[in-house]
């Protein structure tokens, strides 16, 4: 079993090397020689524990293999697969497998860049029930090169003692349900809900159940469209939403944490992944047992909201020197057995609809399983990350029309800046 590490020698080379050259020339019966299959993982994606099982039975299994997982921090790690692509892997080696974010997988498309996994997708992988927001992302047509892995996205995290207290007895079935018991939870010095004005990631699902999207794309080239009708009635709920709690016009849910002000016993909801509970109870161990959790409502009962769909992708470099190895490794992590014990480790929504069951008895994430199953990703642009960086314009975009400016010119404004900075053409 290989160790985990951040930074490994390679003094492992010259061993690996002089099996291969003698495994040329083995006695009948001897044992075949062992090939080294490098994955890199992100940090704190998984436990130790899990890699321990996983690494222990994969090899147990695969008797020529050897795992060699390397942790990767995220801080810098686009511009580091980008070089693993082009053969430089630097101290880590080159990776047969790498974890990328699912946002992250269409920049790493272009020029034949990764292994084309179609085949292995279809054949093996059960691609028909992959959650949306993980597989969309990794495919480029109808060619599949991010294999879905894990999961999160936000669910709605509620005060129980404040429900009760207000007389609601169940979670609400659409969003018009929603605002009538938020405005029941906005009395005197409490707040219905805390909805910082720029949480585009909050305001994307409400657009994308209008129909809209936050760009389009025809033949390649993408366009803004939050100044279409669909995205405009997005913005206008989310506005509707946002006036019945506290939460600044002018600042993300990060500044200042709507976990640290939803742990001071006086907000009834906040929108939030669910491992924000734990972050809540540190504050204030008193909420201990009393919070809640229930999938963001669609505007009718029988489908859920949508959501922006967090999680990682698996992919394969198209130079690595052992493509079999690393599908055997992938086909491994993505499927049932593996997928699913990830999912209870860690609490992730497993990479297919049909394994929402496996997180069944943990609320928070059951919560934020049914929601995956209507989740989406950003637009799969190579330059979508030019659109997120530090002055993104949907946030002040939503920061404008909250504070009062017309939404339709607003809407123009921030669909021409994002339809700029996706051109490739840099014109």
């Amino acid at each position: 079993m290989r160790s985990r590490r951040s930074v490994l020698p390679l003094v492992s080379l010259a061993v690996v090397t002089g099996t291969l050259l003698t495994g040329c020339g083995a006695l009948p019966g001897s044992e075949p020689a062992r090939r080294t299959v490098t994955v890199w993982l992100m940090s704190n994606s998984a436990s130790d524990a899990f890699l321990d099982r996983f690494t222990e039975r994969f090899e147990a299994e695969h008797a020529d293999v050897d795992l060699d997982i390397r942790i990767q921090e995220w801080t810098g790690i686009g511009s580091k697969v980008a070089k693993a692509l082009t053969g430089d892997g630097g101290k880590d080696g080159a990776p047969d497998v790498i974890e990328v974010g699912n946002t992250q997988v269409p920049q790493y498309m272009q020029d034949d860049r990764l292994v084309d996994l179609s085949l292995e997708s279809a054949r093996d992988l059960g691609m028909e029930r992959w959650l949306p927001g993980l597989a969309e992302p990794g495919s480029d047509g109808s060619r599949q090169f991010g294999i879905p892995w894990y999961a999160a996205n936000r669910v709605v995290i509620y005060n129980k003692e404040l429900f009760e207290r207000a007389g609601i007895k169940k979670p609400p079935t659409t969003r018009e349900e929603w605002l009538d018991l938020t405005r029941r939870l906005d009395t005197g010095t409490d707040q219905g809900i805390y909805l910082a004005g720029q949480d585009w990631y909050t305001l994307s699902g409400f657009i994308w159940d209008e129909g809209g999207e936050l760009a389009h794309e025809s033949s390649g080239i993408f366009t803004g469209a939050l100044d279409t009708p669909a995205a405009l009635r997005g913005m206008e709920f989310y506005g509707r939403l946002q006036a019945l709690g506290a939460g600044p016009k002018n600042a993300d849910e990060e500044h200042p944490s709507q976990a640290d002000q939803f742990a001071e016993g006086h907000i009834g909801q906040i929108i939030s992944v669910p491992g924000a509970a734990q972050r809540i109870i540190e504050k204030n161990p008193d909420l201990k047992g009393k919070l809640g959790y229930f999938p963001i409502p669609g505007k009718t009962a029988g489908r859920l909201g949508s959501v922006f769909t967090g999680g990682s992708d698996l992919v394969i470099p198209a130079n690595t020197d052992d493509q079999s190895g690393a599908i055997a490794v992938v086909k491994a992590l993505a499927g049932k057995k593996w997928n699913t014990d990830l999912a209870r480790t860690m609490n992730y929504v497993p990479n297919k609809t049909t394994l929402a069951g496996a997180v069944a008895t943990e609320p928070g994430v059951a919560a934020m399983a049914e929601g995956a199953a209507h989740g989406k990703a950003t637009p799969a642009s190579p330059l979508w990350a030019t659109v997120e960086a530090a002055d993104n314009p949907i946030k002040a975009y939503m920061s404008r029309v909250l504070l009062g400016a017309d939404p339709a010119t607003e809407a123009k404004k921030a669909s021409r800046e994002i339809t700029r900075r996706l051109d490739e053409s840099g014109e």
